[in-house]
């Protein structure tokens, strides 16, 4: 009895050890896994960061200006005159003052419980 006992503990110790030891692995996998993602998204970020350099860079007045004069004729590019944009006096005027008395009777009739949603839905 007592050798069956031992050896089904042997055999429970063994299998527990295997488990283990495959968690183990597996554990160590991801850890790598986790190291390699970080370090791509590293150099991602570096390379983000020399490409948004170069954007500004290629965005400055200065470098474009000589573009702009040397393709000029075949982009047909011209100044922007004054009259392309717009005048103030087309500007929408503000909108008039929000009707405060309906905003107050319906903060004061959900205040007493009464719902004029559902009294819409109850007259349709």
């Amino acid at each position: 009895m007592i050798k069956m006992l031992n050896a089904v503990m042997v055999c429970t110790s063994l299998v527990g050890l295997v488990g283990v030891y495959a968690l183990k692995y597996s554990v160590e996998d991801i850890a790598s896994a986790k190291v390699a993602l970080e370090r791509k998204i590293d150099r991602q970020e570096g390379d983000l960061s020399l490409l948004k350099a170069d954007w500004s860079y290629l965005n400055q007045p200065a470098h474009v200006a000589p573009i702009v004069a040397r393709h000029q004729e075949a982009l047909a590019l011209v100044p922007t005159a004054q009259d392309q944009f717009g005048r103030m006096d087309n500007l929408p005027m503000r909108p008039a003052a929000p009707d405060t008395a309906a905003l107050d009777a319906l903060l004061s009739s959900l205040d007493a419980g009464i719902d004029p949603i559902e009294q819409l839905i109850e007259a349709n």
